[in-house]
């Protein structure tokens, strides 16, 4: 790994602790944030391998108990709650907005972008995180996706959105990840 991109994981994870400042909105057991804006924009920029290791590198900084998530929040107890499966889902997340951002990188704009962040930082997120919401709260699958899910869809579709323009203004001005190779031919 280069230094290069041992910099890039760290900015990354910095970025999602700086979003972290901003006021959680509690609405029941599962705070409204702006960290998952964080995990959206590292897939994106960053690529799936980078994204993925960022975001890692977040939840070692808050299991070791720098208080980081947005509730103030931090050590091994964030990760037996209620909100562990959203987290347990972060990297996995990043990782397969980034998986798909390198596969269609030839034709990646925000629509694209858009798209990939709703299957990696939505539908990931939802598919780990409100079965372990519902298990950990004692709650049927039903209520936790009223609890858990529903209020979220709104500010999440802002928030793939939002990455999405980032991502393709970083990727005109800056792109970090390379342009796929074309292999070649040898007989």
């Amino acid at each position: 790994m280069k230094t290069r991109d041992l910099a890039y994981i760290a900015l990354f994870a910095a970025i999602i602790a700086v979003l972290g400042t901003l006021p959680a909105v509690t609405i029941g057991p599962v705070p409204i944030t702006a960290q998952t804006l964080g995990v959206m924009l590292a897939g994106s920029v960053l690529g799936a391998r980078r994204g993925f290791l960022a975001v890692l590198l977040f939840l070692v900084l808050v299991a070791i108990g720098l208080p980081l998530l947005a509730s103030g929040s931090g050590g091994l107890a964030v990760f037996a709650g209620a909100t562990a499966g959203y987290l347990f889902s972060w990297p996995v997340a990043a990782f397969v907005i980034g998986w798909l951002t390198e596969r269609f990188w030839a034709r990646y704009n925000v629509a694209w972008g858009v798209v990939f962040n709703v299957v990696g930082g939505m539908v990931v997120i939802y598919l780990v995180g409100v079965p372990v919401l519902a298990a950990v709260a004692n709650l049927s699958l039903g209520e936790a996706i009223v609890s858990g899910a529903l209020p979220f869809l709104p500010g999440d579709a802002v928030k793939a959105f939002i990455a999405a323009a980032i991502a393709a203004q970083v990727r005109r001005s800056y792109p970090v990840i390379e342009r796929p190779q074309r292999a070649v031919a040898t007989r």
